[in-house]
């Protein structure tokens, strides 16, 4: 199994919640492109950097679509199958990486 409980969601991701993630990463992506621009261009530094903290708010929002979805799928489960302190302590492990 590895170092996670599973390797994969319990339950699949419906196609529009695929979407809807995708579409966000690709405006993230763009955003990243539009910083690299903005060094090529040598723009001020500010205006990077508040760039910068737009998508790291942004990233951070997928995060938690994804881990909303995490607990009231995939920790439910555990819960309920007698693996929820596996599954609460890999959440809690995660999360710790969101507030670094």
């Amino acid at each position: 199994m590895g170092k996670y409980l599973h390797d994969h969601p319990i339950k699949p991701r419906t196609e529009s919640e695929k979407k809807a993630i995708i579409n966000r990463l690709k405006r993230l992506e763009g955003q990243v492109r539009g910083i690299q621009k903005m060094v090529e261009d040598d723009r001020y530094c500010i205006d990077i950097l508040v760039q910068i903290s737009a998508i790291d708010a942004a990233l951070k929002k997928v995060g938690l679509a994804i881990s909303e979805r995490h607990m009231k799928h995939c920790v439910h489960h555990a819960i309920k199958s007698g693996e929820g302190n596996a599954a609460i302590d890999e959440l809690i492990d995660v999360m710790k990486h969101f507030s670094k």
